[in-house]
């Protein structure tokens, strides 16, 4: 059974790591109201979540490639580099933060920590 979902999943994977890669240049690019409850950098704890479930499903979903694992989490690095630099030039309303870029950072390494101790230890993952 398992082996069943590992199969069915591994060629959606791609197509889920690129709609989540849209997700957060759209969410980071629009117009977004402001929060009913306000709670102090609550927005790192969203950029590290996005960033680590990004960095986690392009790995899952490049494991079979011969593309480096590093190079998989420069990209995503770069990505949110890429990201924080377009809400300062093309935007009025959104504004790069330094620490945004920290948090991407964090959320990336933490999944790659989590990449390296758990699945790659568990091949039927």
């Amino acid at each position: 059974m398992l082996k069943n979902i590992k199969n069915l999943l591994k060629d959606k994977l791609i197509i889920l790591a690129i709609l989540i890669s849209i997700s957060i240049a759209i969410v980071s690019l629009i117009k977004l109201g402001k929060a009913p409850v306000k709670i102090n950098h609550i927005d790192k704890l969203e950029h590290a979540f996005a960033y680590f479930v990004l960095t986690i499903i392009w790995l899952r979903a490049l494991i079979t490639t011969k593309i480096n694992k590093y190079f998989i989490v420069f990209c995503c690095f770069f990505y949110g580099i890429i990201i924080e630099v377009l809400q300062v030039t093309i935007t009025t309303y959104r504004s790069g933060e330094l620490l945004d870029a920290v948090a991407n950072s964090m959320g990336i390494l933490v999944a790659l920590i989590t990449y390296n101790s758990f699945f790659k230890k568990n091949k039927a993952i």
